[in-house]
């Protein structure tokens, strides 16, 4: 049996991006990634600040963790990271996940490819804009969205695009040109990771939530997009485990 590495296990919460946003939900962080985006709310999750917290779990330890954290409050499970698309076994957790009759939810950035990519109830893939200072593979991206459109997985796919600029917001113009068969969210980006105050960070990033909306109300091929800020951030600012 697989280990993984566990960074938290907690709700349950809302989920606050992406296509389940507002969904009830519990959620598993895994540790590790292959990105280091220049804005990332979660760099603990590989810049070896958070290493003691990491435990390597199976997956009847997971269970066993969301049912004590959660109890039987939850019907919906997130696996998110880092980047959850490293762990090439993952299919035996989220197997046990629905064995339970538990959705599961999942986002990657789009950088590798797993097989049980077609198992996942709602899977997000969040390719990096350039103020992320991360490259696209596009050749990967293509590959992705291609098998699960081969293995009708559209309505349980969307991309998500976080626009902190003008350029971000571009380079998410061009995603949809590219795949538009899948449905996009573009999400606001926080950048003011630093701050403590929930109200006052919840003030700035509605005012670039509201930009947004503008810059997207003027666009004529952002038509079939859905534009959210980032719920979670707004109720509790950049708390942790919640």
């Amino acid at each position: 049996m697989s280990k993984f590495p566990i960074l938290e296990i907690f709700g349950p919460t809302i989920q606050g991006e992406g296509m389940v946003v507002g969904r009830k939900t519990m959620f598993i962080r895994t540790a590790g990634c292959d990105y280091q985006c220049s804005w990332c709310d979660s760099a603990f999750t590989w810049d070896g600040s958070a290493k003691e917290e990491i435990e390597m779990l199976t997956t009847e330890q997971i269970m066993d963790r969301l049912k004590e954290v959660g109890k039987d409050r939850f019907d919906h499970v997130t696996i998110s990271g880092g980047n959850p698309a490293l762990l090439q076994n993952l299919n035996q957790l989220i197997d046990a996940l629905h064995a339970c009759d538990l959705n599961v939810a999942l986002e990657t950035q789009g950088s590798r490819w797993q097989p049980w990519f077609l198992t996942i109830d709602d899977l997000t893939i969040s390719p990096k804009p350039p103020s992320s200072k991360m490259q696209t593979d596009w050749e990967m991206l293509d590959k992705i969205i291609a098998s699960l459109t081969e293995e009708n997985r559209l309505s349980h796919l969307s991309l998500k695009v976080v626009v902190f600029d003008q350029e971000d917001l571009d380079y998410a113009t061009y995603i949809h040109a590219r795949y538009p068969e899948v449905s996009l969210f573009l999400q606001v980006g926080n950048d003011d990771l630093s701050e403590i105050d929930p109200e006052q960070l919840a003030h700035h990033l509605l005012s670039k939530y509201e930009w947004l909306i503008d810059q997207v109300m003027l666009s004529n091929t952002l038509n079939a997009v859905r534009v959210l800020p980032q719920v979670h951030a707004l109720v509790w600012g950049n708390k942790r485990g919640v």
